[in-house]
């Protein structure tokens, strides 16, 4: 073991001695690598902040969401004339499906509303989207709060005037000061402001309005003001799964359920639909998946180039110190030594490469963060990842040099050398 490990500190004193000694080619010589290691690295740090960007905006929504809808979130056989004579969805249907589904975590009712305009005092703002909703939506969104509190149980089934409302506006309305027990304006009636949730930002993919210009007041405020048959809200069911739950046997049984609750007979064709997420999540995955793909056709370039300046550097560094290996072997070294002082050169020159790359996507990063608002992130996977990628290209393009330095003859190249 000890003999190795002095091995590889030889073979560092030679790699830093050949980067010294001609330090153009060997930086040339690199260059192949280190843009090869950027390449790939800048691509996978882009996609990887890009997803979790996009998983940050859907929020805690994922392919398995259900949700139960008067119209069908993409292409649909059924007519738009046809679409536009379902039934609404009802309270009482979402009490039934909260009542009787089984292996579900959440099950949320929810206005599509308008915008609107709200206002605090002297102070008003416009084109504020309402999401009157059942107090499960704390449960499907998981949102974050500034200050305060989403409405309870009791406060959504009881239909008190409180609402939640988003960052943007709180700063608008209140500037600076806190909102939480203050009362804004909407529809004509005042609502107790009980939580302000915390800022989101742009978002890059959105299933829905952005929170930070959004107020949330109970559904069954919205109901008493309304009724349920007003043309201005559309309702919506959403239904969050238990972990590992089949997807399909949950939309069977919210179709079971529904259908006997609206008495569709058997051959008849349903009335509503049941939607899910997971077509637009697969696109999205698809998307990404296409540009990791992109970033490994352009990065694999590079590093053939790479790979073949290291091999070139080797060979020439084989030919250089020729007489070193005679005199090496003739006192006793076996070509095992001489094989692997050659190739851990080429790994430690490779990896100098793939570092300064990764310094290269680092620095970016940072620069890029700063100045839009967008986090670029270089995850600890895709630095193992671009270390571990150039310690495999320097082994394989010094493989053929090593072993040509292994098998020399003592003599001939002392003689060589001469």
């Amino acid at each position: 073991m000890l003999v190795y490990l002095r091995l590889l500190k030889e073979s560092f004193g030679f790699a830093m001695n050949a980067l010294r000694s001609n330090k153009l080619r060997t930086l040339l010589s690199l260059l192949g690598v280190t843009i090869g290691i950027f390449s790939i690295i800048a691509v996978l740090s882009a996609v990887d902040s890009l997803n979790r960007k996009i998983t940050k905006d859907i929020g805690s929504l994922d392919n398995s969401t259900v949700f139960f809808f008067k119209y069908c979130f993409g292409p649909s056989d059924v007519p738009d004339w046809k679409i536009d004579q379902f039934p609404n969805v009802t309270y009482d249907e979402y009490k039934l499906l909260k009542n009787s589904l089984t292996d579900v975590e959440s099950v949320c009712f929810q206005f599509y509303a308008g915008r609107e305009t709200i206002k605090h005092e002297l102070k008003s703002i416009s084109s504020i989207v309402v999401i009157p909703c059942t107090y499960e939506m704390y449960d499907i969104e998981k949102f974050d709060f500034e200050e305060g509190r989403f409405f309870s149980e009791k406060e959504s089934n009881s239909g008190d005037n409180t609402v939640v409302i988003g960052h943007d506006i709180s700063a608008a309305l209140f500037e600076g000061t806190s909102p939480i027990d203050k009362y804004i304006r909407l529809y004509g009636q005042r609502f107790k402001v009980i939580g302000v949730l915390k800022k989101v930002g742009d978002r890059l993919i959105s299933f829905g309005s952005n929170p930070d210009t959004t107020i949330y007041p109970t559904v069954n405020k919205i109901r008493s003001l309304f009724g349920d048959n007003t043309k201005s809200f559309t309702p919506i069911v959403i239904i969050k799964p238990a972990k590992g739950v089949d997807v399909e046997s949950l939309k069977a049984q919210i179709a079971y359920r529904i259908r006997n609750f609206r008495g569709i007979k058997s051959g008849q064709a349903d009335n509503f639909f049941i939607n899910l997420l997971k077509g637009a999540t697969d696109m999205i995955d698809e998307t990404i998946g296409l540009m990791n793909v992109m970033g490994w056709v352009i990065a694999g370039f590079s590093l053939l180039v790479g790979g073949f300046g290291i091999a070139n550097i080797m060979f020439v560094s084989v030919k250089e110190r020729t007489n070193l290996i005679g005199i090496q072997k003739s006192l006793g070294a076996k070509n095992r030594f001489i094989l692997f002082q050659f190739l851990f050169e080429a790994v430690i020159l490779s990896v100098l490469g793939g570092i300064i790359g990764l310094f290269m996507v680092w620095g970016i990063a940072l620069i890029l963060t700063n100045a839009l608002d967008f986090e670029f992130v270089l995850s600890l996977g895709n630095i193992l990842l671009g270390t571990g990628l150039a310690a495999v290209i320097g082994l394989v393009s010094g493989i053929l040099p090593a072993i040509a330095a292994s098998k020399l003859d003592p003599v001939e190249a002392i003689r060589t050398g001469m």
